[in-house]
């Protein structure tokens, strides 16, 4: 099988949890380090998905590269291979496929409640889970792309998390690591203080009961990467 190609946008948020499933499931990967003025290929059909990870940019940003990303995600969607987007790889997919990109109304940072529809196409991703507990780090939130549906949501954002046909959008982070968190928090220490509000926890309680939270988390993603995988082109 083609690798997956994965696409970092910033040095501190890699695959995570992400390359720990795919590894465990001997699935080959590929990381496009973006940040590091890697090109965005042009050939979806190069790999058997794609996957898009967080940034601190917005898709909304004149940058070099965003034009690209969003080409490859329209190609991908046209040749069936399947799309993955994290965060702002979210906010690209939507924006790539007619959804538009804008400020949310409330900045959304830390653990908090994701509630799964009660709809067909959430049953078939989320299973039995009927809600978890989401990691959240974003400012900006998107619309539904055409044909897309939403199949998760929090109390600060309507659309946690969206899908389209074999494509899957979370606006939440499900692929966090102790490792990533912690790097949140020490570059991020300004920010975190400066947003302080309900919607925004500070770094003791980001930090606060990590390891069985993520143990948690990862068996929401692992449910999640599984499906996803299970439609990788060949």
């Amino acid at each position: 099988m083609k690798p997956v190609a994965i696409f970092r946008h910033s040095p501190t948020e890699g695959p995570g949890y992400l390359a720990t499933y795919l590894e465990a499931h001997s699935i080959d990967w590929k990381l496009v380090k973006i940040d590091a003025g890697e090109p965005v290929p042009i050939a979806a059909g190069e790999y058997s998905g794609l996957a898009f990870m967080g940034g601190p940019m917005s898709v909304n940003d004149d940058l070099p590269w965003i034009p690209g990303a969003l080409q490859l995600i329209r190609a991908a969607v046209e040749e069936g291979v399947p799309v993955l987007g994290h965060c702002l790889g979210a906010q690209l997919m939507s924006k790539a496929l007619g959804g538009t990109v804008c400020a949310s109304p409330h900045k959304e940072i830390g653990w908090g409640r994701v509630d799964v529809a009660d709809n067909e196409q959430a049953r078939a991703w989320f299973g039995d889970t009927r809600g978890f507990l989401g990691f959240h780090w974003h400012g900006e939130t998107y619309s539904l792309p055409p044909r897309g549906a939403c199949i998760a949501s929090s109390p600060y954002c309507d659309n946690q998390v969206f899908v389209l046909d074999r494509h899957l959008g979370m606006q939440c982070h499900v692929e966090m690591t102790p490792e990533m968190i912690r790097a949140w928090c020490v570059s991020s220490k300004e920010e975190l203080v400066r947003c302080a509000s309900p919607a925004v926890q500070g770094p003791c309680e980001l930090e606060a009961h990590l390891l069985p939270r993520l143990a948690a988390l990862h068996g929401v993603a692992a449910r999640l990467y599984a499906r996803w995988t299970s439609e990788l082109k060949q």
